[in-house]
């Protein structure tokens, strides 16, 4: 542990830290303290080792009276989190014994995709009912794994470069990290197009729909951090966040929406919430040309190239969770995770977006009507008892 000008960072000396902590304190003696996921040229990929490493410093800072609020950002400018270890799940999903057919069934707790998603969402359940303001900064691309730690944030800041999304649908998997929950926080029909399509929004979007709370230049990161501890925050440590980020905030950097100009347009084409008509639609959609509409035409052809099981996983669960608390969702992503990490779909998805790279998956169905209800409702079977289920205690 070093210190210099009241700054303490631990692990900056350690290159390979897959999270660097740092405490800052302010004019009163309390402290900001800073997690900076360290993976840059993965672009902060969510690993195993970062999510305990997290968990853990969470748990310390809670207890320690002296930090009043927690920062979490991405190390680089290029992004917050891209997305979970997904390489490493294609490797447990694909090497022996798991490639050898054994049953992950009879040694369900030691699954690597078990322990990970119960790692990653357990995580995520934390940061949203955190007891301290928590800041997200989510300047450049937050995805997948990174909207999980994006929308814990009380504070969830975008920049001009943000790019948020759930991309899932590409390779096999569906909207998760909580995502059954807070995409039904969104308008009717937004959330089942946003998950079935893997969108992508900018910070005006992210805005218009609530996922974000402000919007900061990116140049303004450290700038923020130093005044935030030029102030004192007393006992009230929200309302002075809240007071500095007003000063710091700039909507009008925002570049144009791409979601509410189209709002009516997007709740017609999944009117009925029927995943077979609604993806009917979006592929017949005569606005999703790209001599059109570019952003229409890019969900088009992404919800075309995707994993024909997907949008259905991604209905039933937005369906299942409509009315449902954040532990419930989470408890029900995790059986559905892990059954997809128990089958072929999200592995060839992997294969062929990340590993390979060919991009030409070879999916079980040809397209998204040829999949059967049966062959979904194998995914919603119960893995655990209820009262020995890894997160019941959510």
């Amino acid at each position: 542990m070093s210190q210099i000008e009241g700054v303490t960072a631990r692990a900056a000396t350690e290159v390979e830290a897959p999270v660097v902590f740092e405490t800052r304190r302010a004019r009163d003696g309390k402290q900001l303290g800073i997690m900076r996921l360290n993976a840059p040229r993965s672009l902060n990929a969510l690993s195993l080792a970062m999510i305990e490493r997290i968990e853990a410093q969470l748990d310390a800072w809670e207890l320690d009276s002296s930090i009043a609020m927690v920062w979490l950002e991405g190390a680089g400018e290029r992004a917050l989190c891209a997305g979970g270890d997904i390489v490493a799940l294609y490797q447990a999903m694909t090497t022996a014994p798991a490639s050898e057919g054994a049953d992950p069934l009879e040694a369900l707790d030691d699954f690597f995709a078990t322990r990970y998603f119960t790692a990653e969402y357990r995580l995520d359940h934390r940061l949203h009912t955190f007891p301290k303001p928590l800041l997200v900064w989510g300047g450049g691309i937050v995805m997948g794994g990174g909207m999980g730690l994006f929308a814990g944030g009380c504070e969830r800041v975008v920049t001009e470069s943000s790019r948020l999304a759930m991309p899932e649908v590409s390779i096999g998997l569906y909207p998760d990290v909580g995502a059954s929950w807070l995409l039904n926080r969104l308008p009717r029909g937004i959330g089942e197009y946003l998950g079935a399509t893997g969108a992508q929004l900018n910070a005006r979007d992210a805005l218009d729909l609530g996922l974000a709370t402000r919007l900061i230049p990116d140049e303004q990161r450290e700038a923020l951090k130093q005044a935030l501890c030029e102030g004192e925050f007393g006992r009230h440590p929200s309302r002075h966040l809240s007071q500095v980020l007003s000063e710091f905030e700039r909507r009008e950097l925002a570049p144009p929406g791409q979601v509410l100009p189209l709002f009516d347009h997007i709740q017609q084409l999944v009117a009925g919430h029927e995943v077979l008509k609604a993806c009917q639609r979006i592929l017949d959609d005569p606005q999703a040309r790209s001599d059109c509409n570019a952003w229409l035409y890019a969900n088009r052809e992404r919800l075309l190239a995707g994993c024909p099981s997907s949008p259905h996983l991604v209905f039933r669960m937005l369906a299942r969770h409509r009315h449902s608390s954040l532990a419930e969702a989470f408890r029900d992503e995790l059986t559905l995770s892990v059954r997809c990490c128990m089958g072929t779909e999200l592995a060839e998805g992997v294969r062929a977006l990340l590993i390979d790279k060919d991009k030409q998956p070879q999916w079980a169905y040809a397209s998204i009507a040829q999949v059967s209800e049966e062959y979904i409702d194998g995914f919603f079977a119960p893995l655990w008892e209820e009262d020995e289920h890894p997160l019941m205690d959510l």
